[in-house]
């Protein structure tokens, strides 16, 4: 090995910046004095050290993919006791269910309850969403032989679309609960209080009659009710909101503006009776 004198050494480090600059300045006059010659030792070049970047490439990616690894195995310890803790909570909740799961059957025991029968549906699609003598309803198509009645309740996937008022050998036609023709007697959950929810020929219907003191709260979940024998109890219509003109109106759980499938449930009783107000001192605020 050869020893080089400091002196000779500190010459060679302040000559290798100029070195560089003046090889690189003559490369660039090569290449513009001969394009051909320049291409030709790029090309050589890159033959050079193509193989070099072909043996780098893999140990490059395994080092990579190794960094990955690492990465993810630390994202699932992370995942792992976020999980552990959701587990021991689902736990604590599964005991919980499964003592009132007891309890509840021991009450049922006692009272002799019988679970209702599951009500009857029949599914179909919505094939118009005009035409009748209602302004808000949709025709169906069904198909012989059925058996679908007068009164059947129409529900989405969401909530309650409407009531059956036509029934043909191939169609049936469904009144909205928008239409100004619609009378639905409800419960508010949060309040507890009844009303009535009457269609607008709008998007929104708004809520009428309720008793003093049970005035419909902001956000709450609108519930058919029992009232008259025309509705189950607990289908869900929507949600109260305020207008400006505050007007309590109700805005649909079903997707009343894209009906494409609806299923028709018979509750038993389906005959259509106009609801009545509650007794009691009245209020209207969709007057």
């Amino acid at each position: 090995m050869i020893r080089l004198s400091v002196p000779v050494r500190q010459a060679l480090e302040k000559l290798s910046l100029p070195v560089l600059i003046a090889a690189a300045f003559g490369l660039m006059l090569i290449g513009k004095a001969d394009a051909v010659l320049a291409v030709e030792v790029r090309v050589a070049l890159t033959d050079i050290l193509s193989p070099i970047y072909a043996s780098m490439a893999q140990p490059l990616a395994d080092v990579r993919g190794f960094g990955g690894d690492i990465a993810e195995l630390w994202n699932m310890r992370a995942e792992n006791v976020r999980l552990r803790a959701e587990n021991e909570n689902l736990r604590r909740w599964q005991a919980a269910a499964l003592a009132l799961q007891a309890e509840n059957q021991e009450f049922k025991a006692e009272l002799n309850w019988m679970p209702p029968a599951a009500p009857v549906f029949t599914t179909a699609p919505v094939v118009a969403d005009s035409g009748g003598v209602y302004a808000r309803s949709v025709l169906l198509a069904v198909t012989p032989p059925h058996h679908i009645v007068k009164g059947e309740i129409a529900l989405d996937n969401r909530g309650v679309v409407g009531r059956v008022t036509e029934v043909g050998t191939r169609s049936a036609r469904v009144l909205l609960i928008t239409d100004i023709n619609s009378r639905i007697p409800v419960v508010l959950e949060t309040s507890g209080g009844h009303a009535i929810m009457e269609g607008t020929n709008g998007a929104f219907p708004v809520l009428t009659y309720w008793p003093e003191g049970e005035a419909p709260v902001e956000g709450e979940r609108v519930v058919t009710s029992a009232a008259a024998g025309a509705f189950p109890t607990g289908l869900p219509l929507g949600t109260v909101h305020y207008n400006a003109d505050h007007v309590a109106q109700v805005y649909p759980e079903a997707d009343l503006d894209h009906l494409a499938m609806v299923r028709l449930f018979d509750y038993g009783d389906t005959t259509v009776v106009a609801p009545e107000a509650p007794l009691g001192r009245q209020h209207n605020l969709g007057r």
